[in-house]
């Protein structure tokens, strides 16, 4: 299911459901379509961004599971990393709804994508794969030992990574252009503000602050952008988060989508300019 949170209301409430079953793996939207792909069947699913219906459904042939989501709108494309298959899936979105596809490392997780490349999280590898948009390696990036499980990847402006892990350390990690460690967050599992639990997805904000799902705390972490302070993003759905796992913030529109675990809703908060708010 779809909830949407309105935040121009004094207590943002449960506004729409959209109807799903399955665990989401991956959300993205582009331009009037909001895109979101389950763990239980070879397809996207494909919502009006603004009524918030089910508008059609895009087959991808042969996709396993589980995988990340990206769009390029430059591109008109959809692109799915495919965990089982070590694939990445790429969906024309021009008319023709072709699917191209291309093969990876062992196992592709999270992806994001620009105006003339892919960048893919090779889990089972620890590095980061870069791809034209047509699917010609450009560079592989090796991360260093201790980046146990790396499962998503934002690139920030100065062309750093944001690397969310957990295994042993339970932390998010900047590395630069090469791979090479500058800093992170967190550490051993924990439930404070400067520990996290199982960090997954992650967004980034026109001022560089940086938002984690820290997924088994049931809760949003807002990092600064040198990762050295960090605040609860509250936001108020009945019965609170539960395992909140992909995040996708659409700047366009000033909207962020949160998945949660297996059966449960994806969350959509409006008005959201940045993540300096506390609460929503």
């Amino acid at each position: 299911m779809m909830h949407i949170v309105d935040m121009k209301s004094s207590a943002p409430t449960v506004t729409r459901v959209i109807p799903g079953d399955g665990f989401v793996t991956g959300v993205t939207s582009l331009a009037d379509d909001v895109f979101v792909v389950r763990d239980n069947g070879p397809q996207v699913e494909v919502y009006d961004a603004v009524t918030f219906t089910l508008q059609r459904h895009l087959p991808v042939p042969g996709r396993g599971g589980p995988c990340g989501l990206a769009a390029c709108a430059s591109n008109k494309c959809l692109y799915a990393s495919d965990y089982t298959h070590d694939l990445i899936h790429r969906v024309d979105l021009s008319g023709s709804n072709a699917v191209t596809k291309w093969s990876v490392g062992r196992g592709p997780v999270g992806l994001t994508v620009n105006s003339d490349s892919v960048l893919v999280v090779i889990r089972d590898e620890r590095k980061l794969q870069k791809f034209t948009t047509r699917g010609r390696l450009l560079r592989t990036i090796q991360l260093q030992r201790d980046i146990e499980f790396p499962r998503e990847v934002i690139q920030l402006s100065s062309g750093q990574f944001v690397i969310s892990h957990s295994e042993t350390q339970h932390r998010v990690c900047l590395v630069d252009d090469r791979g090479a460690f500058v800093r992170s967050f967190g550490g051993t599992r924990g439930s404070g503000l400067t520990k996290m639990n199982v960090p997954w997805g992650l967004a980034v904000d026109e001022h560089g602050n940086i938002l984690v799902a820290d997924s088994n705390n049931n809760r949003l972490l807002v990092l600064d952008p040198t990762l050295t302070s960090a605040r609860e993003m509250s936001v108020s759905v009945d019965g609170g988060l539960d395992r909140p796992y992909n995040l996708w913030y659409d700047k366009s529109r000033g909207r962020l989508y949160v998945s949660e675990g297996y059966g449960s809703p994806v969350i959509i908060v409006d008005h959201l300019k940045h993540f300096a708010a506390t609460q929503v």
